[in-house]
Parts: C-alpha cells; structure tokens; sequence
C-alpha cells in the first residue's frame, strides 16, 4: 500500500520547498492542497480517514505548512479536533519552518553548552521561530531572555510560553536595551529579514558569549560577522552558525519527521515532539 502525504497550506499556492522535501522524504504519493482554513479542512480530513480501514491508516499523514504560523497553528488544532477514536492519521504542522528550524539551532547550541546552565538570548522572540527557540531553551532549563523591540510584546510572548510550561525560566526585554545582552553565553537571532541586532563589535565584546547563531540568510544579517555558511565557525572565541550552517540539520529533521508520520497512525509532531526527533538523530 502506498504512503499518501496530504499537504495543507494555508497559503493560496502550496510551498512548493515543502513538496520537494516530501518527495526527498519517500513519500510515494504527495497531495498538495492550497487555501486551506479551518472552515473549509473538514472534507479534506475525511477523506484521509475513511478510505482505509484503521489497520491502515498509517499509511496516510497530513503536513500542515505555509507562511502564516498563528494559521498553520488553527488549522493544526482544528484537524486533531476532527479525529475520533481509531479513526485518525498521523500530523504534523511546520508553517514557515517554525518548529524544524528552532529545533535545528538549540540541538545546535546543545552541541557545545550544557543548555541547563545556560544565560541564553533570543533576539527576535517574538517571531514564530525565535518564540519557539526560546520555548524549548527554556524546556531544557536554560535561563533565556526573550527579547522583542517592544517589551510588552516579549512579556506577551513569555507568557504564552509559561501557560503551557509553567516552570520555565523566562525574562522579556527589549532589543535594544543595553542590559540584553550582558552575561549571555548563547545568543540565538531569530529576527526578519533585513534586521541587523548586534554589529561585529558588539557581538564580540559581549563578555562570556560562547555560541552565536543567526538563522537569518538575508543581507544585512542579524549579527553582523556571521556568515551564512558558518557552522560551528570559531570567530574571536566564539562558535557561530549562520542559517545554512543550521540548515542541513533542519532539512535531516523536516525529513525524519516527515517519515515518522507513517510509523503509526497518530503521531501529533509539534514544537516539542520534532525537537525530541531532532534529538535521537
């Protein structure tokens, strides 16, 4: 019997990146479906239920992706909500590359920090990456400062990390204080295109910083220094990763996740569950 992959974007055209990473992946038969939304998921998820028989269904998966995470987040959620008993198949939702790519970069920086002693910085917390990064330093019981330009949006975004993960150890700033970056020993920037956080000489006079990652590929790049292909590059004492340093990681990741969907028929692969696969690569 063969593997079926239903993509679901959220986009009106299906990424087509997540189509060839699928194709990489094994899958035999790739259904790609654009436009989708909670309102309009329920036919699609009922066809990839009902047309095989609960011994089977392990055979059929659901990718949630496209370029707006809080959507891919809803349709992730109203999906699973569409399930009952034996009758389910496996989802996993990477919008944007959110989970894969924060997954990448801590599995990074774990290769060279004991990350439950860490003093650890994500600029650009408040993105879909960098609010995920900060989730699972914080999971591994990193002290982390979530940093936004706004530092009531950091507070926000902490917040939504500790209703689900009560014990972390969160503080929010802002960006551009001064007080941000002392006593970091892991910087992780996770901003938008285009937006510098630190030049050269103020990465490098942090004092006690040992990784800096930057996961953005578009000039002028996060911290400045940093190139793109670094990985594990050491400059000035410091280990850097640019973002495709990081990057064949979360391909080896998006992958291995993909294949995991048909393992069984009720695999949830979230922030958390893609980490824990990165990890046992």
């Amino acid at each position: 019997m063969k593997t079926i992959l239903l993509q679901l974007d959220t986009d009106p055209q299906p990424s087509s990146f997540d189509r060839v990473v699928a194709v990489d992946a094994g899958v035999e038969e790739l259904f790609s479906y654009g436009g989708i939304t909670p309102e309009n998921v329920e036919s699609l998820v009922h066809g990839a239920m009902f047309t095989r028989g609960p011994s089977d269904l392990q055979n059929t998966a659901i990718f949630i992706g496209g370029s707006d995470v809080a959507a891919g987040e809803a349709l992730f959620e109203k999906v699973q909500s569409i399930f009952f008993g034996p009758m389910r198949v496996s989802v996993m939702m990477d919008s944007n590359g959110s989970n894969t790519t924060a997954a990448a970069a801590v599995l990074a920086a774990a290769k060279h920090l004991t990350l439950a002693e860490t003093e650890a910085l994500v600029l650009g917390g408040t993105g879909p990456v960098g609010l995920r990064a900060a989730q699972l330093l914080a999971m591994e019981g990193a002290n982390v400062r979530l940093a936004s330009r706004a530092r009531d949006r950091a507070a926000a975004a902490c917040e939504q990390i500790t209703s689900s993960v009560p014990t972390v150890k969160l503080t929010p700033c802002a960006s551009d204080d001064a007080e941000a970056t002392a006593g970091a020993q892991l910087i992780i920037a996770a901003g938008a295109a285009g937006v510098q956080f630190l030049s050269a000489e103020q990465r490098t006079s942090i004092e006690g910083l040992k990784v800096a990652i930057d996961l953005n590929a578009v000039p002028p790049l996060g911290l400045e220094g940093i190139d793109v292909f670094d990985k594990a590059v050491e400059k000035e004492g410091q280990i850097c990763y640019g973002a495709i340093g990081v990057g064949g990681t979360k391909m080896k990741i998006h992958k291995a996740a993909i294949r995991r969907l048909f393992e069984a028929n009720d695999q949830s692969l979230d922030t958390e569950a893609i980490y824990r696969l990165g990890q046992s690569l």
